[in-house]
Formats: C-alpha cells, sequence, structure tokens
C-alpha cells in the first residue's frame, strides 16, 4: 500500500475521489488553515500543489522540513533550478514535475509578444488615448524565421503556433529526436540560428549551461530589428547586454516574462523601454494549471503504486 501522502485541503476537496482511486487506502497529512493534520513525519509523498503558491509556501516548507521519511515529491511547477529543489535532491528525494501543464497559455502568451511587435501595437494605443485617426504599417510576420530554443512542451507549442502564422519555424535542442513539429538542429548550431531569426524565443530551463546563453556576442548575431522572447528563466539572457541591445543594439523589442532579479527592481530600464514588454513571470498563469498539474500527480500516484516509471522525473 502507498504510505502516507503530505497534501492540502484544495487537492482533497477538489480531487478526493481520484486520489483514493489512484491509492486506495493511503493515509493523508493534510494542510489547511496553517496547520497540519496527521503524521507529517511519516510522510512518505508529497504534492507541492499551486493553491499553496505563493501565500503558503512557508506552511509547506516547513512541513516538508519535518517529513523525514519523504521518498518522492510532485510538484505544480515545471523549473526545479530553485535551491529548495536541489536540498531535496541532495536528501535522497524523488523529484516530479508538472512540465507541461501551462504549455499552451504560456505559448499563447508568446504569440501575443510577438503580434504586439509586429503591429507597434502601442502606436495605436497612443493615438486611441489622444483620439487621433493615425495609420501604421505593420511587420509581416509570414515568411519570416522564428527561432525556438528549447523544444520541451511549451517550445514544441510556440513552435506550432508559429507554424500556424507562416512563419518558418527553426528549433534547437540539445540533441534532435526527429518527432518535433519543426526544422530542428542541435544546439550546437545556435549561432547560426541567432543569424537567421527575426524573432527568437527561449523556452529551456536554467542550468549551468544554459546560464547567459545569450550572451553579447549572441545578441550582436541577430539580424537588425529582431525581436526576442524569453519564457524560460531570467539568467539565460545577460540582462546588462540585453538592455544594451534594446537601447542601441540590433534588437528590435523583446516580451519578457523573467528576469535575473525577480521582481524585477524598479530602477530596471526594461520598465520603462518603449520596445519592451515585461510581464512578472505569469505568462501561463491561467486556471486551469492546477487541474492540469493535479492530474500529472495522479497520474504519477497511480504509477508510484504500481512501481512503475513517473513521468517528468527529475534526473
Amino acid at each position: 500500500m502507498t504510505g502516507p501522502i503530505l497534501l492540502s485541503r484544495w487537492v482533497i476537496d477538489h480531487y478526493g475521489a481520484a486520489l483514493a482511486e489512484a491509492a486506495p487506502g493511503a493515509p493523508l497529512v493534510v494542510l489547511h488553515d496553517g496547520q497540519v493534520d496527521g503524521d507529517v513525519a511519516a510522510a512518505e509523498i508529497a504534492f507541492f500543489s499551486g493553491d499553496l503558491f505563493p501565500e503558503r509556501v512557508r506552511e509547506f516548507l516547513l512541513a516538508l522540513r519535518d517529513a523525514t521519511g519523504l521518498r518522492w515529491m510532485h510538484t505544480f511547477s515545471a523549473g526545479v533550478d530553485n535551491p529548495f529543489f536541489q536540498s531535496l535532491r541532495q536528501r535522497g528525494i524523488r523529484l516530479t514535475t508538472s512540465s507541461g501543464a501551462n504549455a499552451v497559455p504560456i505559448a499563447q502568451t508568446v504569440l501575443w509578444y510577438l503580434l504586439d511587435w509586429s503591429r507597434r501595437a502601442e502606436r495605436w494605443r497612443d493615438a486611441q488615448r489622444r483620439k487621433a485617426w493615425e495609420r501604421h504599417s505593420v511587420i509581416e510576420l509570414e515568411g519570416r524565421t522564428l527561432g525556438v530554443v528549447g523544444l520541451g512542451p511549451i517550445g514544441s507549442e510556440v513552435a506550432r503556433l508559429g507554424a500556424a502564422l507562416r512563419m518558418r519555424v527553426v528549433g534547437v535542442r540539445r540533441t534532435p529526436r526527429g518527432d518535433e513539429p519543426c526544422e530542428t538542429w542541435p544546439l550546437a548550431r545556435l549561432d547560426e540560428l541567432c543569424r537567421i531569426a527575426n524573432a527568437l524565443v527561449l523556452a529551456v530551463p536554467l542550468s549551468d549551461a544554459t546560464r547567459h546563453l545569450l550572451d553579447a556576442r549572441r545578441l550582436a548575431l541577430l539580424p537588425h530589428g529582431a525581436f526576442l522572447v524569453n519564457v524560460g528563466r531570467g539568467a539565460l539572457v545577460d540582462e546588462t547586454a540585453l538592455v544594451a541591445a534594446l537601447a542601441s543594439g540590433p534588437l528590435g523589442g523583446a516580451g519578457l516574462d523573467v528576469f535575473e532579479i525577480e521582481p524585477l527592481p524598479a530602477e530596471s530600464p526594461l520598465w520603462s523601454m518603449p520596445n519592451v514588454i515585461v510581464t512578472p513571470h505569469n505568462s501561463g498563469d491561467a486556471e486551469g494549471n492546477l487541474h492540469r498539474a493535479t492530474a500529472m500527480f495522479l497520474d504519477n500516484l497511480s504509477r508510484y503504486g504500481r512501481g512503475e516509471s513517473l513521468r517528468n522525473e527529475v534526473p
């Protein structure tokens, strides 16, 4: 029988029957109203669900600290570069993610970035505020090259939407598999992609190998007027070099959901740059994410009980 499971009251209220089916008879250790009901030290499994973020993260972490018997945790997030997750790995705890749960809403935000840039929408909005009947030309996306760095769930969905816009989509990933939704090159050809990408989307995890993947040298390779989108992690880009490239270099604009320091400091010039769209690391904050992530956890919970491999397990 599956051991005790640490989770929030929200999961039980919304998925009680499915939880009982996935792990019949498993004891529950429940977080609610700032309290823990059950023997947290005995918890074998934990689910870090999205309803706990961000207000109740501390409550969850304190409970997790006392879960000395923990063997596996599933998180609602896709990225696990935070030191908190590394500390779990150091404790020998298996870790699975909800990678893909928010891929569609994030990709749709990327599409908005691209359309806003190509339509130079701020000029129309400004004219509307001034009640001025002004015509403005637009940039055609059809036929232009969309580069996608990283072809996980988010990058793959971005590639499909780019193709729907009739753009030429070229993706890069560490090792192409042959099942990608677009022309795909190995990551070693990133410089080559930078030279042809009219728009470049970053959708890779942060690691030692990808930190400052886009530095001043690679930013200078981009065609004049190119547009950069970052929905991966802020440290994928050298932010100082990015500001310089936006101010006087090749970049025509950027859509940024992630930053090297978050929240983005008030003194950052990115806030006031007219060619930059800033969103506060919530490009995929859609109501369905909680449910999609929970469905992934429940599927893994069934797999765990049967001794099968888990989806999205961190190596």
